[in-house]
């Protein structure tokens, strides 16, 4: 007997009618019938190419509620993430512990040790002779 298990099984979904999951339906009905309504209000003052354009920005947040996933999370829990980072965020600042009088202290001990006074005399001499 063989039986066949899908190789990702955390992704799998159960589908309802015609290969749709029951949240991908419901937010298929209350999409349409949000942008079926709309349109019905409006076309007779705005025309019915206008007013399907009006109903776009209104019924794809819907049907993307229902469609929509990016890891693991659905389409409102991913622009709630991505407006609370773009603009509830709080400021990092960072503050030296070190005074700039320490970070010179700690140069000249780089400087001045004897392994190091040698190369940085070479160097020296060979930075005077390429400008020479």
């Amino acid at each position: 007997m063989v039986i066949e298990i899908n190789k990702d099984i955390d992704r799998y979904q159960e589908s309802v009618v015609m290969g749709l999951t029951a949240r991908q339906i419901l937010f298929s009905m209350v999409s349409l019938i949000s942008g079926a309504g709309l349109i019905l209000v409006s076309y007779r003052h705005i025309g019915l190419t206008a007013a399907s354009y009006v109903a776009v920005p209104v019924v794809a947040p819907i049907a993307l509620g229902g469609y929509y996933s990016y890891n693991g999370m659905g389409f409102y829990e991913v622009m709630g993430r991505k407006l609370r980072f773009a603009f509830a965020n709080k400021v990092l600042a960072y503050a030296s512990t070190e005074g700039e009088a320490a970070i010179r202290e700690f140069g000249q001990e780089t400087v001045n040790k004897p392994e190091n006074k040698a190369r940085n005399q070479e160097q020296f001499w060979a930075f005077v002779k390429r400008k020479s």
